[in-house]
């Protein structure tokens, strides 16, 4: 499956933006989803997962309350809701994809789109 992030920008703290996570080449619902983002000099961190029936959903802490993780199988998209953001916000989103379960670490998945850069401004 090949995906696309897209949604990225410059923000001020406080504000919102969506991501989004296009996939094609296979049939989405049978994929997870996983947000990951990367600020620099900083490894890879888990953002939020969702299962690929979309009935479970899992945020990492630092984000909980802020963020919002969905999936729509029959646009096979994904999206990052994030709302309240704080400059620590500031990173390459990474969307990815994996056959099977949720998860929250980056070696389970097989798939990855290419990064959207998000800033946060304070």
């Amino acid at each position: 499956v090949q995906l696309q992030a897209s949604g990225g920008g410059l923000v001020q703290a406080g504000g919102s933006l969506r991501l989004s996570c296009a996939a094609s080449g296979r049939t989405f619902s049978n994929y997870a989803v996983g947000w990951f983002r990367q600020a620099p000099g900083e490894e890879r961190e888990f953002v939020a997962t969702i299962s690929p029936s979309v009935r479970t959903t899992y945020n990492a802490d630092s984000v909980r309350g802020r963020f919002t993780i969905s999936k729509d199988n029959a646009k096979n998209t994904a999206y990052l809701q994030m709302n309240s953001l704080k400059p620590e916000d500031t990173a390459v989103y990474y969307c990815a994809a994996r056959r099977g379960s949720a998860a929250s670490t980056p070696v389970s998945y097989d798939y990855w789109g290419q990064g959207t850069l998000v800033t946060v401004s304070s």
